[in-house]
């Protein structure tokens, strides 16, 4: 039966259509498992009825035709729990219903197998016999195998509408999930782009003279150079200074120490380039691809694609010129930002990755360049798509696949609506982020990319209230020094001067391991990182300190961030440290000065000692992400548990508050600075509770500051008080969606609203 399986699995897998792929099921299925009858019944929830989509052993002319009301006979009770209902005699059971169409009065055994999706029953995938069977536990698990199999094509037919013609009246057009990473609507054609060269596809071999490999190698990457300085040219008008930053970033990768000596020292081990830049890529994406920072995590995208230039001009390849649609939306399942550079700006209306979220290098150009973008929508088959008409949600994250008049309609009239709240928008920059009852709320930014001359949100942002400082560490083969770390410190600090920077010390270790400080850990999320890490390791975090308080000489503008911290020993031992370093500078004639010292709060730990830990440092600083998913136990990269991760739940706006309370008796602020701060629709509970101010990436900034300038804290107090009442997230956020809709900013995170 396993050899059944896995033909039945190939041939539905590349049937064309939808519509082939059941009736490959129902047929080989019934002759799998000697049935007498298979049929697949698919759900119409609009409709509120279970239509009879496909069948070998039922009437022909009942395939599309028969429809049962949706809930009714055994059909709909397989729908209802969604799980497999296995009967000797369907006919006693009390659910059963006898359609005369299909001719099955004749059957009794009966198997059905719900087709789930996303927790959702599409259909149920229905056996029958003409005498009493109890079907075996391997028949069960082998038919609800290959309901899972149809599940995927099932949702690709309804977004595609592929479905809807294969019905009388047709069942309303789906869409297809992803990641929110740039908000917008764009309506257009899908023009399908992909890798011009596959670095898993090149051997090893051994180089005839690996002189002229190494030759060959620095020559590909100077070509690469130069194409990034040829496509930053080509954007510059249609970027803002801060935008160009990401080209710098590419740069500054090409020409880091574990790309480039990696490589060669790897040629001269006797490997040929192609083949030693491949093992090169692998390894230093490998390191990103573990981390647990969706931020970093999404660097691994960034390498992949270096490596496939490199490549490309390696193996003389160009890549054929692309036509480019009046309106396109750029598909593929692994986007570079040179891809989307090379499309006429005014032609570009929309991103559509397989892959990647907001915090990938597509997403963040994206954003720069007001693109409407959805990222991971892993159920799109790229390979069907191109020169269909698309429209991109990039407020919800959803993506339709050649979509009917009415949803087409009501999404140009969206994209109309969108368009004049951009523009209502941009009239609040330089404006005071300022509650309508006189209450500021600085607004900072999240930031820390190596090479970002000047971030995204510079203008708009009181500061930086996150600065990250693993990135120049994870790029290179050795620890840095301290005058290469204050090189790096110092650009950033002189970049915001006077405003505040708030600088967070390494939080390597674990999930994220230095190339050169490797670690083997069961469970990273709990295991050696952050300040536990630089602790054990005190030449590590000196030299830091050293770094940061010798950029800050002559600015004044640095705070100092510790993370990950989970005990008052540890805060003890750091400030201790970091006094030390103080104290040395001065003894060697550096006029440096002790900045203010603050503490994440992202392990549930630390919320119950937030009293004990405030009377310690100067301010706190919430780190929401990793404390919902500590809180509520739920890896949100992971795709079996994400929907369990919510930052409206009880428990997680409890601990806020209770941070708060802790923070109050010794006069500190906090400051959010987690993805909650960024959410539009968080900001009623934020100010509610008293936060001092909030920090998130350059997205975000004029959103928030549109709700803040709307209510007033007394009006975010009254919402705050009714959402501690409601005992669920969903609750919690249906509350906040009232708040904004009744503010008239529903707009802001539901377009249309």
């Amino acid at each position: 039966m396993l050899e059944s399986l896995r033909r039945i699995v190939q041939e539905v897998n590349n049937a064309p259509d939808l519509q082939l792929a059941l009736d490959i099921i129902v047929r080989r299925v019934k002759q799998a498992v000697g049935a007498d009858v298979c049929s697949v019944y698919l759900n119409d929830f609009e409709n509120h009825r279970h239509v009879l989509q496909a069948s070998e052993g039922l009437r022909p002319d009942a395939v599309g035709r028969v429809r049962l009301e949706l809930g009714r006979g055994l059909i709909g009770l397989v729908s209802e729990r969604a799980e497999p209902i296995n009967l000797d005699d369907a006919a006693n059971h009390p659910r059963y219903e006898c359609i005369i169409d299909t001719g099955e009065e004749r059957y009794h055994g009966f198997l059905g197998a719900p087709i789930i999706q996303n927790r959702k029953v599409l259909g149920v995938l229905v056996l029958r016999q003409r005498r009493r069977r109890h079907f075996g536990e391997d028949e069960v698990t082998f038919v609800m195998t290959l309901a899972s199999q149809l599940a995927g094509a099932i949702t690709f037919a309804r977004t595609s509408g592929e479905l809807a013609r294969l019905q009388d009246d047709g069942i309303p057009q789906r869409f297809l999930p992803g990641l929110a990473a740039s908000s917008g609507i764009g309506i257009g054609e899908a023009v399908v782009v992909y890798p011009p060269a596959d670095l898993n596809a090149v051997p090893d071999r051994r180089p005839d003279d690996p002189e002229v490999e190494v030759h060959e190698f620095r020559r590909a990457v100077g070509d690469v150079i130069q194409d990034l300085e040829r496509f930053a040219a080509r954007t510059q008008n249609h970027l803002r200074a801060e935008d160009m930053a990401l080209f710098d970033a590419w740069r500054l990768m090409l020409e880091s120490d574990t790309l480039i000596d990696g490589t060669l020292s790897r040629i001269r081990a006797g490997n040929w380039a192609p083949g030693a830049l491949r093992e090169t890529i692998t390894e230093h994406a490998r390191v990103f691809d573990n981390m647990d920072d969706a931020y970093l995590r999404e660097r691994a995208s960034d390498v992949r694609d270096l490596g496939r230039c490199i490549l490309m001009h390696l193996q003389n390849q160009a890549a054929g010129p692309v036509e480019y649609a009046p309106r396109t939306i750029l598909v593929g399942e692994e986007i570079s930002a040179m891809q989307i550079a090379d499309v006429p700006r005014e032609r570009l209306v929309g991103i559509v990755s397989t892959t990647g979220s907001g915090a990938s290098h597509v997403g963040i150009l994206a954003r720069g360049m007001g693109i409407p973008a959805a990222m991971g929508v892993s159920d799109l088959p790229v390979s069907r798509i191109e020169g269909r008409e698309m429209v991109v949600d990039g407020y919800r994250g959803r993506v339709y696949v050649s979509p009917g008049p009415a949803v087409r309609s009501e999404y140009q009239r969206l994209a109309e609506d969108d368009a004049a709240l951009t523009s209502e928008l941009q009239t609040l920059r330089h404006l005071p982020a300022e509650t309508t009852d006189g209450y500021l709320v600085p607004l900072y930014l999240n930031t820390g990319l190596v090479s970002e001359a000047r971030p995204l949100g510079i203008e708009e942002s009181a500061g930086v209230g996150l600065y990250r400082t693993e990135l120049p560490f994870i790029v290179r083969d050795s620890f840095p020094g301290e005058g290469a770390q204050m090189a790096n410190y110092r650009q950033v600090l002189e970049l915001f001067a006077p405003r505040p920077v708030t600088i967070r010390t390494l939080d390597i270790g674990g999930d994220k391991p230095l190339p050169y400080f490797p670690m083997q850990e069961a469970n990273p999320f709990l295991g050696w990182r952050g300040i536990r890490i630089t602790l054990d390791q005190p030449e590590i975090f000196l030299t830091q300190v050293r770094a940061i308080l010798r950029a800050a000489i002559g600015l004044d503008n640095l705070r100092l961030l510790l993370p990950m911290v989970s005990t008052v020993g540890e805060v003890d031992d750091a400030l201790l440290l970091i006094r030390r370093a103080h104290d040395e500078l001065l003894e060697e004639g550096y006029q440096v000065k002790m900045p203010p010292i603050g503490v994440m709060i992202e392990v549930p730990a630390a919320v119950y000692q937030t009293e004990a830990l405030a009377r310690r440092v100067d301010f706190l600083s919430v780190g929401t992400n990793d404390l919902t998913q500590y809180l509520l136990a739920v890896d949100r990269n992971n795709p079996h548990v994400a929907k369990l991760y919510n930052e409206y739940h009880p428990a997680v706006l409890r601990a806020l508050l209770q941070i708060l309370t802790g923070a109050k008796l010794h006069g500190r602020e906090v400051s959010v600075c987690g993805e909650m701060a960024g959410d539009p629709l968080a900001i009623f509970l934020l100010l509610g509770m008293g936060v001092h101010s909030l920090s998130m990436g350059a997205g975000s900034l004029l959103r928030v500051k549109r709700v803040i300038r709307s209510i007033s804290r007394a009006r975010a107090r009254e919402v705050l008080k009714v959402a501690l009442e409601c005992e669920d997230a969903g609750a919690v956020r249906r509350l906040l969606l009232d708040a904004l809709d009744g503010v008239g900013l529903g707009a802001l995170v539901r377009p249309g609203k």
